[in-house]
């Protein structure tokens, strides 16, 4: 099992969100779960998403996968991109472990690219933090200016590549180095020969979309007839006017109607809704069934998002947007799949009701398969 050799307290003070910071040999021994060849075969698959882009001047070409096996065999430099790799090869998901300081309910994925010499997609932001894990060969990647909505683009139609690259720091990273870049922070990256790297995405959930869930969820709490109310009104010297007294009055009420509520739930349903399409799974009587087989436990489907939260009397569970209330007993088990990403049967022998209830929830709503 990897290790990733790194003072968490003081990343996560000095760095996350803030700073980009290089680890020498961060994963020491590293040698990489998936060779190029095994990711162009990923790339080939009808339902992995994949990309190559192509460094041809003055343009940037980028093509969408599945590809066939003459699309690897290119004249100028190249990178290909596999998305989500971490669920088709469980090798690439154990590196997930390596960042297990941070909630799972942030991880997006761990995309994997191949680039020839001189390959690369590059000078570029995300909106996300990033681990590049370097893996075959070596990349040079330079750090670049902070960036925003207004930092200015080349015009093309599909890709966002920065008009100016400022660089700031440069890195040559070998197999085992990492190189995190917070979100907002310019980046690019170019292989010095053959080269794979394993990018393990962060993201977070855009305000708006708190926002609006939030609101939702008071609104469905809220009795339909309370209305705005204003009983220390003073006489206006102009019928038609809104002043600024009425605005301030409307948005103090409707602050008090936004105060945190007992039901929560709205926020682990959005961090953990998943766009991911899950394979089907056997009926869920018959996964229950096959739990009392000798041999059988129960796996976190790749790229399912389950997560807990402690209440006063319960555990709230979720998976993939949805939740359901718990007996507090059985945060132990659920702490366990989290972390873990299984149970044997030894755990699960004796299952209770209660157990009973969770992994059918688990199961309805594409957490867990029995294997």
């Amino acid at each position: 099992m990897p290790v990733l050799t790194l003072d968490q307290d003081q990343f996560l003070a000095r760095h996350w969100q803030r700073e980009p910071l290089l680890l020498r040999d961060a994963v020491a021994g590293f040698k990489p779960p998936i060779s190029a060849d095994e990711l162009a075969g990923l790339a080939m698959e009808e339902d992995v998403e994949s990309r190559i882009i192509e460094c041809r001047e003055p343009l940037w070409q980028l093509h969408h996968g599945p590809f066939t096996a003459d699309a690897f065999d290119r004249s100028h430099p190249w990178t290909l991109l596999v998305q989500g790799v971490d669920r088709y090869v469980d090798a690439v998901a154990e590196l997930l472990d390596l960042v297990d300081f941070i909630p799972r309910w942030r991880l997006d994925d761990i995309m994997v690219s191949y680039a020839s010499a001189g390959g690369g997609v590059g000078p570029h932001y995300d909106l996300y933090d990033v681990f590049l894990l370097q893996g075959e060969g070596e990349r040079v990647w330079r750090i670049g200016q902070r960036c925003d909505d207004n930092t200015p683009l080349l015009p093309h139609p599909d890709l966002k590549l920065l008009a100016d690259f400022h660089c700031q720091a440069e890195y040559r990273l070998q197999c085992g180095d990492i190189l995190y870049v917070p979100p907002g922070v310019a980046h690019w990256g170019v292989s010095v020969d053959d080269s794979t790297c394993f990018s393990i995405g962060f993201r977070a959930p855009k305000a708006a979309d708190l926002l609006s869930r939030w609101v939702d969820s008071r609104l469905e709490q809220l009795d339909a007839s309370v209305l705005l109310t204003d009983p220390d009104r003073n006489p206006v010297g102009e019928p038609g006017e809104i002043r600024r007294q009425d605005i301030q009055r409307a948005q103090a009420q409707l602050s008090a109607l936004l105060t945190p509520e007992e039901d929560e739930s709205w926020f682990g349903e959005l961090v953990t809704e998943s766009e991911t399409a899950y394979a089907e799974i056997t009926t869920v009587n018959a996964a229950l069934a096959q739990l009392r087989g000798a041999h059988a436990r129960v796996v976190l489907v790749p790229g399912a998002r389950v997560a807990w939260q402690a209440l006063e009397n319960s555990i709230r569970v979720f998976a993939n947007g949805s939740s359901q209330l718990f007996p507090p007993g059985l945060r132990t088990t659920v702490c366990l799949l989290c972390k873990q990403g299984w149970l044997d049967n030894d755990t699960l022998q004796g299952t209770t009701v209660d157990t009973g209830q969770l992994l059918r929830f688990l199961l309805e709503h594409g957490g867990i398969d029995v294997d």
